[in-house]
């Protein structure tokens, strides 16, 4: 039996939905109700490590989605307690989704590798790492042009091999359903071809005129955002722009688990 964590997310939705009409799938949730799916649904809260020994029952094989969007001692105490219960149930394999290794300049990589240091102490469990790279949409978001039309995201001339979420979905569902032939392995998931701000720009008919990162930590802060998230984006920014997240280009894991290349991420931002 595979349980599926956090389906309510972006890329644990697309997942799920992957898996629809299976007979060996579960569905994870904190929230239960707000599921939309024909699988068994189970309550799975990390925030609360008792309901985790009912919701792994019979679970052979965990694909555990990043509890991320906190501060890193919530989400490395969330993904601990996964962990614990997992291996107190006697799951067989965790499928863990984390960050692509060039992401350990962001502000959010620590919780990621802690939780893949703490995978590989385990003494029960199996485990395969899939190190996704940033999404596509995510670029799209951050480099949205603004009320004037214009795209000022302080991006400069970097670029970032972006990737489209459904890829990783498609990818963390081909390695979930036959863990065996990932054991002990950890893979790069990252887009084939990098692309930067004045190229979103054309992608979406507006003009780059690329500010500063004073500016962008300024707007963000202003925003709806949780003061956690401000260096968050911010530090993303700065490592497009500085030219650590560029990806080694050319076909790499993520193709190889597709069996196809990867959607170029321009595609996805232009919503074509």
């Amino acid at each position: 039996m595979l349980l599926v964590t956090g389906v309510n997310g972006g890329l644990g939705s697309l997942v799920l939905e992957a898996l629809a009409g299976r007979a060996d799938v579960l569905a994870g949730s904190r929230t239960p109700d707000r599921v939309r799916t024909e699988l068994p649904v189970r309550l799975v809260d990390f925030d609360r490590p008792e309901t985790l020994a009912e919701a792994f029952a019979g679970v052979r094989t965990l694909l555990l989605i990043s509890a991320g969007a906190a501060e890193d001692d919530v989400v490395t105490a969330r993904h601990g307690a996964a962990i614990e219960a997992a291996e107190r149930a006697g799951i067989e394999h965790v499928v863990y989704t984390s960050l692509s290794g060039d992401g350990d300049h962001l502000p959010y990589a620590l919780a990621h590798r802690w939780t893949e240091r703490r995978l590989r102490a385990s003494a029960s469990l199996r485990w395969t790492v899939l190190r996704n790279g940033l999404y596509a949409e995510l670029l799209g978001a951050i480099a949205a042009p603004g009320p004037d039309g214009v795209v000022t995201a302080p991006l400069g001339d970097g670029r970032l091999a972006a990737v489209a979420r459904a890829d990783l979905a498609e990818a963390a569902v081909k390695v979930a359903l036959a863990p065996a032939e990932h054991a002990g392995r950890t893979y790069e998931l990252v887009g084939e071809r990098a692309v930067g701000g004045a190229e979103v720009a054309e992608a979406l008919g507006a003009p780059y005129r690329p500010g500063r990162l004073g500016e962008a930590r300024t707007a963000v802060a202003a925003s709806d955002a949780f003061d956690f998230q401000v260096p968050m984006v911010v530090g993303t920014y700065s490592a497009i722009a500085h030219g650590f997240l560029a990806g080694p280009g050319g076909p790499r894991d993520l193709a190889a688990l597709l069996g196809r290349p990867p959607r170029p991420a321009l595609e996805v931002i232009a919503g074509r």
